[in-house]
């Protein structure tokens, strides 16, 4: 993905990161484009997997699962082939939104939702049990969302 991107794949990205139904007529009246230019753009950030998603974002609130758990993991240092492993089991777990490989006090912060306490609870007990290479993990409850996103600035 080291494809460069000009001014004009910025400027589109930027307007589908906010409403990825926009026609193309639309996208082209706000970047200087023709309709036609801009979807042949759109299939190349596609192909190239610049665009990997376009998904509905879902009020959490509304749906059965209106909490989320942020969960820090230490994974044994001797064992290399954790985090591939890790990473198969948290593709199958639908309650598991994001993970992060990260440096600092832990190696993986996962985000969680569930329908309540106990639900996470059952679903951190299930990924102890399922990975042991995972030996602690702290969680924090989320009170409240301050700001939730996936928008990527479009910079030069």
């Amino acid at each position: 993905m080291a494809e460069a991107l000009d001014s004009f794949d910025r400027a589109i990205l930027h307007l589908v990161q906010k409403d990825c139904q926009l026609k193309a007529e639309t996208i082209a009246d706000e970047v200087g484009l023709s309709a036609s230019a801009v979807q042949r753009r759109l299939k190349r950030l596609r192909d190239n997997g610049i665009i990997q998603a376009e998904v509905a974002v879902i009020n959490r609130k509304a749906t059965s699962f209106p909490m989320t758990f942020i969960a820090g993991m230490e994974i044994e240092r001797d064992n290399y082939d954790a985090l591939a492993r890790f990473r198969q089991w948290a593709e199958k777990q639908p309650n598991v939104q994001q993970v992060y490989y990260v440096t600092g006090q832990v190696d993986l912060i996962a985000i969680i939702t569930a329908r309540d306490v106990e639900h996470y609870d059952d679903i951190s007990a299930q990924l102890m049990a399922d990975n042991p290479q995972i030996k602690r993990m702290t969680t924090n409850v989320v009170l409240r969302d301050v700001k939730t996103g996936l928008f990527i600035p479009m910079e030069e």
